[in-house]
């Protein structure tokens, strides 16, 4: 799969960095099944099946959300991107250009 490859040998690089690319990899992965499921069920006209579809991208979104707690435990820089976006009110890039203190263009 192209979502598997380095970018660089991988002797050249940190366990941590490795451990990271397969939960980014996985990440990647989880949220394209979920988007593979839901469009497979929009367009399925078998009640059961569909059920069955959402179902699947309701499991992968759990798997995501658990790679995604991962991710957070295991990047600092994450952790604090995660904080300062996620469950927030109010514009999304507003709170980006509060921060650095630039507002609309």
């Amino acid at each position: 799969m192209s979502s598997e490859a380095l970018h660089v040998p991988r002797e050249k690089l940190r366990r941590e960095t490795l451990n990271l690319h397969y939960a980014t990899t996985s990440l990647i992965e989880e949220f394209e099944a979920v988007d593979w499921y839901r469009q497979r069920a929009d367009d399925c006209d078998d009640p059961g099946l569909k059920a069955i579809l959402l179902h699947n991208a309701h499991e992968e979104l759990e798997h995501a959300a658990m790679v995604l707690e991962w991710i957070r435990r295991n990047d600092g820089e994450v952790n604090e991107q995660l904080k300062k976006y996620l469950f927030s009110e109010g514009s999304i890039t507003g709170r980006e250009e509060d921060a650095s203190g630039k507002h609309g263009r």
